[in-house]
């Protein structure tokens, strides 16, 4: 939470210019609330800063690649740099999420979970664990996709949760900070 609020506060100017690019980008407020289970299975609105056109969610949850119409052209380059989720922060300092920890889904898809799967839901969900930079391109894997819905429930969610799984046997202060290094390096070097 000190960290977090570390970060809103000592980034908050670049929000500031990130907030004024979106509204001039798009119609719509500056950030796109989601509502995402938890620890628990508890819901929550997840914050992020708005990437898509206002109503986007209503023609379906997941997106496509760098060519979804949905997609503003500011809302590409902070997708790129995943500048979009730094709201998140605001979770954290609720409580609701962890900077690190499996990252949270929508409902849709929590109930397709098998009862080991489910392990994940018995701690904080984060911003950012294994998945977030192994499957930095998902949206890429689900453009090349005849059926994205499908491929994300049969390949991907399972892979993504295998890696959850993974990072609830070892965490530790230090498998975190081994994340955060290798979000960080993936986002801002691509390796």
């Amino acid at each position: 939470m000190v960290a977090s609020l570390f970060v809103l506060v000592l980034f908050s100017p670049i929000f500031f210019v990130i907030a004024i690019l979106i509204t001039v980008d798009s119609r719509g407020g500056v950030f796109y609330w989601q509502n995402r289970i938890g620890k628990n299975s508890i819901p929550f609105k997840m914050c992020k800063f708005r990437t898509m056109a206002t109503g986007s969610d209503k023609k379906g949850l997941l997106t496509i690649g760098n060519e979804d119409s949905r997609v503003t052209k500011i809302g590409t380059f902070l997708r790129k740099y995943k500048l979009d989720e730094f709201p998140q922060l605001w979770n954290v300092l609720k409580g609701e999420m962890s900077i690190v920890g499996p990252r949270p889904e929508v409902d849709k898809y929590v109930r397709l979970y098998s009862p080991q799967q489910k392990k994940v839901l018995d701690v904080k969900p984060g911003i950012t664990d294994y998945a977030s930079f192994d499957f930095i391109d998902e949206g890429t894997i689900l453009s090349n996709s005849d059926n994205p819905e499908k491929t994300y429930i049969e390949e991907i969610l399972p892979q993504k949760l295998n890696l959850s799984l993974a990072y609830i046997k070892e965490q530790s202060f230090m498998t975190d900070l081994k994340i955060i290094y290798r979000t960080c390096r993936k986002i801002l070097l691509g390796w």
